[in-house]
């Protein structure tokens, strides 16, 4: 966890220093690192201390405060892959007009959009689950607070909650999957019309970790929702769970930075620097 906050930080310094990396590109990676680390942040320490103390016991407002941010950042990071798709549709179909249609502000924007629809779509949902009781079990067969066994255990009526969810769940999936499919069309059509083969590999390779970022994200959701067996949900569930909030984000930022030969660069820059400064002090 430690090691991986560090390279967290790391991507989101050498983003807002280094020269070569302020593009909309990095902007967006920059963002994309910070959504990880609050998204993890926001479960996987209280699972941690869970195990360490040895205390599983959380009060009601910590398990709703949990489950909000959980969700925001969740659901907000497929409008921030959206946004981040329409990023390369423009660096690869429309090039020269490239840093005239990113600009700041247009990034900015669509960063802030990415929130405020994160927002919007957890709204309904959450305002039904406050109003739910609690009767008979207080026990959650989870990890950490989640919507679908906070539910499992409620003696209210839940059927409006679930169709609710499942609404704004296919509602933020139609919407970013869209984005991302018109994007990826037409970057794939505008790449096969490259002369030269350099060319396609050097266009494939700017958009090769966001695929394999969008791969992962809309994969491991699709999942969920083709699950066909009921009995085996809880189970499923929570393996997917884990996987989508703490592996995922986890692996996400070693495929940006391992696969991307500037960030390496700036990174190595970084250091020499640093050693650099040091060696100067010394003497």
């Amino acid at each position: 966890m430690l090691k991986f906050d560090i390279l967290i930080l790391t991507i989101i310094t050498l983003t807002s220093v280094d020269s070569h990396l302020k593009t909309p590109m990095y902007f967006f990676l920059k963002n994309f690192s910070f959504l990880e680390i609050a998204f993890t942040s926001a479960c996987i320490p209280r699972y941690m201390y869970s195990i360490a103390a040895g205390d599983k016991v959380i009060t009601y407002n910590d398990c709703f405060i949990q489950v909000f941010f959980t969700d925001l950042c969740g659901v907000t990071e497929f409008f921030l892959l959206a946004a981040m798709s329409y990023d390369r549709y423009v660096a690869i179909c429309k090039p020269l007009h490239y840093t005239t249609i990113m600009s700041t502000k247009v990034c900015q924007t669509l960063v802030i959009s990415s929130w405020v629809s994160g927002l919007c779509i957890i709204v309904p949902p959450l305002r039904l689950a406050l109003t739910l009781k609690f009767c008979d079990s207080n026990r959650l067969d989870h990890f950490f607070c989640d919507g679908v066994p906070l539910v499992k255990i409620s003696c209210s009526d839940t059927w409006l909650i679930e169709q609710t969810v499942i609404i704004c769940a296919v509602l933020t999936l139609n919407i970013t999957l869209t984005c991302v499919g018109l994007s990826y069309a037409s970057i794939i059509k505008t790449i096969l019309r490259f002369p030269s083969v350099q060319q396609r590999k050097k266009a494939f390779s700017t958009c090769s970790s966001h695929m394999i970022v969008v791969s992962i994200t809309y994969g491991t959701c699709i999942f969920i929702y083709m699950n066909p067996s009921a009995k085996e949900q809880v189970t499923v569930n929570k393996v997917v769970s884990l996987l989508i909030s703490s592996i995922s984000p986890m692996l996400n930022p070693f495929i940006y930075t391992l696969r991307n030969n500037q960030v390496k660069k700036a990174f190595k820059d970084s250091i020499k620097r640093i050693v650099f400064l040091s060696s100067n002090k010394r003497k």
